[in-house]
């Protein structure tokens, strides 16, 4: 197959939501769709004791939640499909926003009953910055929910989304008889007995067919053509250009649980959903349609594998094919790499793969070369953009639990923030270490992942810390900069690049430094540059 077919074939993809609206059954289900999961094992339903298969961390199987973004792809219908199933958790929300810069389109699901929750929000809104082609499903029609038309029009409100249903339900909890499927003319009846397995839809042309009446009964037949007749009138047809530019949303519904509007899912996705896109470099836009390799690093996990203590960056090509063994520049280092072990994912397994070309990811081992946004070429100087630190929102000392194990505590401490995990600060007084958070659940991921994986342990000091704020002089060797550093010498600490960061106690600190040290600019971002 040649290379430009086989860029045609990939779709790659992120699903993003609030934490328990349905993401990793949804993840489970299109994988049962693709044959590359024989059983679908939910996240809460105990009588399955397989565990989801996205899931692999020990602390995400106790607690039903995804912690780390992993990668699965599986074959459809011809296409190559990669999903990037993210936390929904918000204290994992960096992670998530690393992701997006790798993916072509998104899927945003919704539950029925929630509707709009607030960091789905806080995604979409990163998707809309980068005009990332978004489809909407609406989950867990099973349940009693909102109205369909109250759900549209908050998705269109909250989200700032111009929706157009592709699918619709016919009654909804109790009364849920099934979704008819706009996009493909079909109708779909709900029989709720089939959670692992696929099930099979009845073609309608015609919805004013009168079979429609004996299949759903005559009520529910009105009501569904008065609501798509509604659905004619107020959204507009579906476009493909406006979908892939970013200004159009297709709306699905479904209950990824039981299997119901997966399917019409997939199948419309792989139709309309973008190949690999181009990826705009600081240095200029990179097609992927580009014979030469070129790759960025989104995410790095540590020990994925309990039994080997092995370090994975994971790399999306964005150009050219990557081929085993071969030497690629590793343009921070400005040294030339070579990879003889390769991964690929597929379902829940990683195999060695030989070559893999634009929209794939690739797991790379390594032994800590690479940082969270480093790119690979072929040897053109090339910086792919768009992967920044945030200022955390919580802050705590580092103590060392047992004296014994130093090493071993600063060396997890230091491959974990290699993960992006947490930020580590380093204070310039006395070298104490501080681990900065989004979220305060990190913190016990960090001290779960410190005993079990390196045999550290550590206990957690509060300090009162507002904002990180990083520090960028108009001139280093001016008379200002050097009162700054000796006044707040004691709030002044080192990233883990060495870049310098104040931090400050309060909103009313940030302030007051500012108006005092005017030519000392504080950033809430580490890309400042």
């Amino acid at each position: 197959m040649s290379f430009l077919e086989e860029i045609q074939k990939r779709r790659t993809f992120g699903i993003i939501s609030h934490p328990d609206a349905g993401k990793t059954t949804l993840t489970e289900k299109l994988l049962l769709f693709g044959g590359a999961i024989q059983e679908a094992g939910a996240v809460k339903n105990n009588k399955i004791k397989k565990g989801a298969t996205s899931d692999f961390m020990e602390i995400e199987r106790q607690r039903g939640i995804s912690v780390a973004t992993s990668v699965l792809a599986f074959i459809y219908k011809d296409k190559k499909i990669n999903i990037l199933d993210t936390p929904g958790h918000k204290d994992f929300a960096e992670d998530t926003f690393r992701t997006l810069t790798a993916v072509d389109s998104v899927i945003v699901v919704i539950d029925v009953a929630k509707g709009v929750e607030e960091q789905t929000e806080k995604l979409v809104e990163v998707c809309r910055m980068r005009k990332i082609p978004m489809i909407v499903f609406i989950n867990k029609l099973d349940r009693e929910g909102k109205d369909a038309f109250d759900l549209l029009d908050e998705v269109e409100q909250k989200l700032g989304l111009k929706v157009t249903p592709l699918s619709f339900p016919i009654g909804m909890g109790y009364d849920f008889k099934g979704i008819y499927n706009i996009w493909g003319k079909k109708l779909n009846i709900f029989s709720g007995d089939n959670k692992q397995t696929i099930s099979e839809g009845v073609e309608f042309d015609d919805i004013d067919n009168p079979e429609l009446d004996k299949i759903v009964g005559e009520k529910a037949a009105n009501t569904l053509r008065e609501e798509l007749e509604l659905v004619n009138e107020v959204y507009p047809d579906f476009n493909q250009n406006d979908y892939l530019s970013g200004s159009l949303q297709p709306v699905f519904f479904g209950s990824a649980l039981n299997n119901f509007g997966v399917k019409e899912l997939l199948d419309c996705f792989i139709d309309i959903a973008p190949n690999p896109q181009p990826k705009q470099a600081e240095e200029r836009l990179v097609d992927s349609k580009e014979e030469k390799l070129t790759g960025f690093v989104f995410k790095i996990h540590a020990n994925m594998d309990p039994k080997h203590r092995d370090r994975l960056a994971f790399v999306k090509i964005v150009s050219g094919t990557f081929k085993r063994n071969t030497p690629y520049l590793h343009v921070r280092n400005g040294k030339k790499v070579k990879f003889s072990s390769p991964n690929a994912f597929f379902a829940e397994k990683k195999e060695i793969v030989e070559e893999s070309f634009p929209g794939d990811i690739v797991g790379l081992h390594d032994t800590g070369n690479f940082k969270i946004g480093d790119t690979l070429t072929e040897g053109e100087q090339l910086n792919f953009k768009g992967i920044p630190s945030f200022s955390p929102e919580h802050f705590r000392y580092v103590n060392n639990a047992d004296p014994m194990k130093a090493k071993q505590l600063y060396k997890g401490l230091d491959q974990l923030m290699d993960e992006g995990v947490a930020q580590l600060f380093t204070m310039e007084m006395n070298g104490r270490k501080i681990v900065g958070t989004v979220g305060a659940l990190q913190y016990e991921v960090i001290q779960y992942r410190l005993e079990h994986e390196y045999g550290a342990k550590c206990s957690y000091e509060n300090i009162a810390v507002h904002k990180a704020c990083w520090v960028e002089p108009e001139d280093p060797k001016n008379e200002e900069f050097k009162e700054f550093k000796r006044v707040k010498q004691r709030y002044l600490a080192k990233d883990k690049q060495g870049q310098l960061v104040f931090l400050a106690d309060s909103p009313f600190t940030i302030q007051m430094t500012q108006s005092k040290y005017p030519s000392v600019k504080l950033h809430f971002t580490s890309e400042f540059a």
